[in-house]
């Protein structure tokens, strides 16, 4: 987990975010025979997600090497999932009076878009990153951008109020020299999951458990601003009183598993801290999409299977219940977790 810390403001983010636009890198469900999904009462069609899919094997070379590679399903769920992001970025930016100046965007199409011809060959070593950027490009590029920016604003309008007080047991944590603990990730990801749901149940059992040796800790304060990385986790998008499992670093150190307890999540005053970490474009951008979490539950979705099911943990569409990066429980008594 990131250490908290503290430093300068706004002054920084603003600085990030004028750039960010173009250094981002910028049961029951719909009918599996043609519907994609249902998004607010908008159908996207299994034609039209493949209709995109076409557009990226024909521009992109990348779709190329992942169709060579047999995983052009990652591609169309991530269509789906941009789908359902863009009505969801809709109503934050109604809610929050946050608004993408249609100049600024012309701005950025007609000084050089930065989402026109091939993707960078550096981007396919980050394999998700580069999935989106490929449909960010297959789809209207004014409307991708106009996505991205206001996640962007999203992310710099909380960024300096956002702080969130948790308890938290770890399980695989790598040690003090790097090595691997000895748990294979299967068994980590099960453990850390049935301990979230007991946690949902006895939220004070946290407490014993350190008490008792657990590596972990009672009541960490930590202010996005210290730790942009962590912003980016499902720590900061649920509300208090809600039970969580999740990694924080999946591809570095696979066993790793946080389960928490998040007991308050304050947004309202600016946050005191010693130390700030400037966040990158890339994590002002993932910072913006976790904000999103929130309002996710006002928007009325129903996903074809064929395309995953929701996963509030990674703000993603999973290819299956099994492939879900976490969980997300409201602690017993309390209001229902927000997905």
């Amino acid at each position: 987990m990131g250490r908290p810390g503290v430093g300068k403001r706004t002054s920084a983010l603003a600085g990030v975010v004028a750039g960010g636009l173009l250094l981002a890198g910028c049961g029951a469900g719909p009918s599996q025979v043609t519907t994609a999904a249902v998004i607010d009462g908008q159908v996207t069609t299994i034609d039209q997600v493949q209709g995109l899919i076409d557009k990226s094997l024909s521009e992109q070379p990348y779709a190329k090497q992942l169709a060579a590679q047999h995983k052009l399903d990652l591609v169309g769920r991530e269509i789906v999932r941009q789908q359902l992001l863009h009505s969801v970025v809709q109503k934050a930016a109604a809610q929050e009076h946050i608004t993408a100046d249609p100049a600024t965007i012309s701005a950025a199409l007609a000084q050089g878009d930065p989402l026109a011809g091939e993707m960078p060959e550096n981007l396919a070593q980050d394999q998700p990153a580069a999935v989106t950027q490929l449909v960010q490009r297959a789809r209207d590029h004014r409307e991708a951008l106009t996505d991205l920016y206001l996640e962007q604003q999203l992310a710099a309008k909380y960024l300096p109020t956002l702080a969130v007080n948790f308890d938290y047991t770890s399980i695989g944590a790598p040690t003090s020299d790097s090595e691997t603990p000895a748990i294979d990730p299967a068994t980590a990801r099960s453990q850390a999951i049935q301990k979230a749901q007991e946690y949902a149940a006895s939220p004070g059992a946290i407490q014993a458990e350190v008490q008792n040796g657990a590596q972990g800790n009672v009541g960490q304060q930590a202010p996005a601003l210290s730790s942009p990385e962590d912003a980016a986790t499902v720590l900061f998008g649920v509300p208090a009183n809600t039970a969580i499992a999740f990694q924080p670093n999946p591809t570095s150190a696979p066993t790793w598993w946080v389960t928490a307890v998040v007991k308050q999540r304050a947004t309202d005053k600016p946050v005191a801290t010693d130390q700030v970490q400037q966040p990158t474009p890339d994590q002002i951008g993932a910072i913006g999409v976790r904000l999103l979490q929130p309002y996710v539950s006002q928007v009325d979705f129903k996903i074809n299977p064929r395309y995953g099911v929701w996963d509030p943990v990674g703000m993603d569409l999973a290819a299956n219940a099994n492939s879900l990066q976490g969980i997300v429980l409201p602690v017993r008594g309390s209001a229902p977790a927000q997905q």
